[in-house]
């Protein structure tokens, strides 16, 4: 019968075979380990949000990737009846975009039941309807991790380092961690010239800076109403060197508002405080980092490697989220690693450990032998080998089932045949060596 329909997942979405898992599982179980060191704990929140927590968190562009979820059934064929339908007619849930806002929500819906300071770590998938590219997915993991209910900058400091032991238990050596602030840069669109109402926009043509480059932001930030003048003068104001060092702070001798004083005071800190830790020789100060969600209100980080075209992940406070689900203000702060990107990078670089999908055992039978037996020795090996397996065709040629466990990447092999078991042995092949032994095997079910 001919097959109908493509085999390969949707755009931007993949299948994961066995060594891929192992992979994954090797990173997230590194990435569980640190976060937990540091005292954060794990949650899990719904892939599908209520469009009204969604909405209003990311600005325009974010928002333009989100995955709506249609109204099923009559409330779908209601709305489509409609002589004027809307995306509001259609959906009120869709997937969800990051792990930050649900976060907030959870927050607000559970005082009382969490620590004041909540510490929070989260590894779990989100969904984009982005524009696929290298370490770039529609569906893909993010790494969280969150400290709520306080504006210190140990908090700030706390979540570099520990994304930074990440990175280092990972074996990168040569990241390095952007570090900038929202008031800082907002200080410096003011003094650029930028109006009030352009400041969001000219963040956003900001934030594009590494993958469009000076020429595009311009032409950017000129679609949004920024004058050509103003532009340039906002990139020349971003690509100056700052002076964070020692009791004063300025950036090459540029006058700050107070908020952009009180800003670059805040990066002072947080240098100060992580000069030792995980991320003290990779911190550098970038006033050209933006990070485009609107939600950011202090300090922002964003980690990349030379040999990837955007970061490895990011993050940074946001004192106002959780306030516009709880009514009440909880200053927060967070770091997200993105798995996509880590693999990508640690794939190309050989970074990985030797992670065999293979099994420790394949149990091989004469076709002579009764298939209880069988069942019957490997659930005895399984005491002492974490993998084992049971060749599923027992009558085949020794030789094929032989040369099926190398296939696998089995270990070794485990033959059982009548005459032996008759002498309470058991064949044993090693499949890199060659060496076969006996082991003794009780009927009992143990094996040594």
């Amino acid at each position: 019968m001919k097959g109908s329909g493509s085999t390969k997942p949707l755009s931007g979405m993949r299948d994961f075979l066995p060594a891929d898992i192992l992979r994954r599982r090797h990173v997230i179980r590194i990435v569980e380990q640190v976060y937990e060191s540091y005292g954060f704990l794990p949650i899990e929140t719904p892939a599908i949000e209520n469009l009204s927590t969604l909405l209003g968190k990311y600005g325009d562009e974010g928002e333009g990737l989100l995955y709506r979820v249609l109204h099923r059934r009559d409330k779908l064929s209601r709305a489509l009846e409609s002589d004027s339908v809307t995306q509001k007619d259609l959906s009120s849930e869709g997937l969800r975009y990051d792990l930050t806002v649900p976060l907030a929500r959870v927050v607000a819906g559970h005082r009382g039941r969490i620590p004041r300071f909540f510490k929070r770590y989260q590894i779990q998938p989100v969904w984009r309807a982005d524009r696929p590219g290298k370490g770039r997915f529609r569906e893909f993991f993010q790494c969280d991790l969150d400290i709520t209910g306080t504006g210190t900058v140990l908090a700030d400091v706390e979540v570099l380092h520990a994304a930074s032991g990440v990175l280092q238990k990972l074996g990168f050596t040569d990241f390095r961690i952007r570090l900038n602030h929202r008031e800082l840069l907002t200080s410096l669109i003011r003094r650029a010239g930028i109006p009030l109402e352009l400041e969001q926009s000219a963040l956003v043509a900001l934030d594009k800076l590494d993958k469009i480059g000076e020429q595009g932001v311009l032409d950017e930030l000129g679609k949004r109403g920024v004058s050509a003048e103003t532009a340039s003068r906002l990139l020349d104001l971003a690509g100056k060197k700052v002076n964070a060092q020692g009791a004063g702070v300025q950036i090459d001798g540029e006058e700050l508002d107070e908020s952009g004083t009180a800003a670059l005071e805040r990066i002072r800190e947080i240098l100060e405080a992580a000069s030792t830790g995980p991320a003290a020789d990779h911190l550098e100060v970038d006033l050209t980092l933006a990070r485009g969600l609107g939600y950011y209100t202090g300090a922002i980080f964003e980690v990349a490697v030379p040999d990837l075209a955007g970061s490895l992940g990011g993050g940074g406070r946001y004192d106002g989220l959780i306030g516009i689900f709880g009514g009440e203000s909880v200053p927060a702060v967070g770091f997200s690693l993105g798995l996509e990107r880590l693999l990508v990078v640690m794939e190309e670089r050989g970074m990985f450990p030797e992670l065999s999908t293979g099994p420790d055992v394949l149990v091989c039978g004469f076709p002579d032998v009764p298939h209880s037996l069988l069942l019957k020795v490997a659930m005895s090996l399984r005491q002492e080998y974490a993998r084992v397996e049971l060749f599923p065709e027992p009558g085949k040629k020794l030789g094929q089932q032989i040369r099926y466990a190398d296939e696998l990447g089995a270990r070794e092999v485990v033959i059982v045949g009548m005459d032996e078991i008759s002498r309470g042995v058991l064949q044993v092949k090693d499949l890199s060596t060659g060496e076969q032994r006996e082991w003794t095997w009780d009927p009992d079910g143990s094996a040594s």
